[in-house]
């Protein structure tokens, strides 16, 4: 079940805002914290004074661990493992899939990445030999439990968090890659060279889950390997970025371009597809990403660069089902709802988002509207947790978290804050009160997702590498029913 709509906010706000990551065993608090006045930094709004520096609160993050693939990976996926339907206790395991975008096309790879012992323990990460893993922490990098002070210790690995890869080769930029829901080896990727490619990746997963990672590892770098495509499509009139999988339909996908064209791909026998020339029609502009429903087989949702928002039914490509305009500029990205499937979440160019209610899915009738970033919104997923909470992304360099059940309570606000042992800043008053974490840091931050199996994890990918982290106000969330 989803928390109560009327749950009032007593965790860390405020103290969410003024973190500023600083990465790879660079962060430092300033000595005379207690001394000074402690104020939120609000991105976008204020200004730093020659000789100021932001200060990063070790205490906001249950874990924050950075890694970097060689090349920017500006779109990624994470696959489901066989490690247990919902984990909660550190440390973590957690398989994903990343395509590159290299200096030229034939650099370009899709790499498959296995990241072990995932602790509460802040460190940037590069491709490692496995014997690095038996390493202990080095002098001056502490545990969570020695971090966390006042809250409840639990147990922790003292060893060095580990990535280990395959890299397969690539022709062309990356533009968007997905694992399918049911079969997470398979893995569909968009090109920048127009082409749409499934590919199979058990192989590497299995080596993977059985530590042969080494084999490909030579000095720390994972060599490339060449393989076959299951199967490429070349009916797109252009490149493209949208693709989802249905998770109700194994292997049913939909691909979208930025000619407007939206194609439906059928799964024939294994490891082939049979995808309709025929594209579906309505949208007028670049189609930017497509959504399936979580429900219903022959339901999938569209946005464009036409500013609308439309329903599809899969049977019928002459014209969408509903069509609503839903932003005055680009819609970037959409999210379905995984626990409350009657919701849809709208990213917009101007940097706002929407919430909306299929039960009344109308021109202007959506339920929410938030204006908080100030660059367009480069993705928005809800968590597949909590039906109110969802992340979101922005080129204003932020990972925000948002909690729509919340409403400020002033006076729970302020026993709360009398209980901390350390000062801790008040949050603008101008703030939202559903924003209930920003994570900043990272330059050029392009995709986040949330981790299906583990509850309030996620990882973000940008042009300078990618963050795994846990608030530490997004522990202990109940677990949807």
């Amino acid at each position: 079940m989803a928390r109560n709509p009327k749950k009032k906010r007593v965790k860390k706000k405020s103290k969410a805002h003024e973190n500023v990551p600083i990465l790879d065993g660079e962060q430092s608090m300033a000595t005379d914290q207690q001394q000074q006045p402690v104020r939120v930094w609000r991105p976008g709004v204020d200004n730093l004074e020659d000789g100021e520096e932001l200060q990063f609160d070790p205490t906001a993050y249950d874990c924050l661990h950075a890694f970097h693939l060689g090349w920017p990976c500006l779109s990624f996926d994470i696959a489901r493992d066989a490690l247990g339907v919902l984990r909660n206790d550190f440390p973590h395991t957690m398989f994903c899939v990343a395509g590159t975008q290299a200096d030229t096309a034939q650099n370009n790879s899709v790499i498959v990445a296995k990241l072990s012992n995932v602790t509460g323990v802040r460190r940037g990460l590069k491709l490692a030999n496995p014997m690095d893993a038996d390493e202990e922490e080095s002098d001056g990098e502490s545990s969570s439990d020695e971090e966390d002070e006042g809250k409840e210790a639990r147990p922790t690995s003292t060893k060095v968090p580990v990535l280990h890869a395959r890299m397969i080769a690539h022709q062309g930029g990356v533009n968007r890659i997905r694992c399918m829901p049911q079969q997470p080896h398979i893995v569909a990727t968009w090109a920048d060279t127009g082409y749409v490619q499934v590919w199979d990746m058990l192989v590497h997963v299995r080596a993977l889950s059985a530590d042969q990672s080494s084999e490909t590892l030579a000095g720390g770098t994972p060599s490339v390997v060449r393989q076959a495509p299951l199967h490429i499509f070349t009916g797109h009139k252009d490149e493209g970025f949208a693709v989802d999988w249905s998770p109700v339909t194994a292997g049913r996908l939909v691909t979208g371009d930025c000619k407007s064209g939206i194609h439906l791909w059928e799964p024939t026998t294994a490891g082939k597809w049979s995808v309709d020339r025929a594209p579906f029609k309505g949208h007028t502009a670049s189609v930017e990403d497509l959504q399936w429903s979580p429900t219903e087989a022959d339901v999938f949702a569209s946005c464009s660069v036409d500013g609308t928002l439309r329903i599809w039914d899969a049977r019928t490509r002459s014209q969408a089902a509903i069509s609503v305009k839903a932003h005055d500029n680009d819609v970037n990205v959409i999210s379905w709802n995984r626990v409350a499937s009657c919701m849809v979440a709208s990213g917009c160019d101007d940097g706002t988002f929407r919430i909306w209610d299929l039960r009344s899915f109308k021109e202007d009738s959506f339920i929410a509207h938030f204006n908080y970033h100030t660059h367009p919104i480069t993705s928005i997923e809800w968590s597949p947790h909590e039906a109110s909470t969802l992340g979101v992304t922005s080129a204003d360099n932020q990972l925000t978290i948002w909690d729509l059940s919340l409403e400020r309570d002033e006076e729970e606000e302020a026993e709360y804050q009398a209980k901390l042992k350390l000062q801790q800043a008040e949050a603008p008053n101008d703030l939202p009160p559903q924003l209930l974490f920003v994570h900043l840091g990272q330059k050029d931050i392009k995709e986040a997702h949330w981790h299906p199996q583990i509850q309030g994890l996620l990882l973000s990918t940008a042009g300078d590498g990618f963050n795994v982290l846990r608030p530490s106000n997004m522990e202990n969330l109940p677990a949807a029913a």
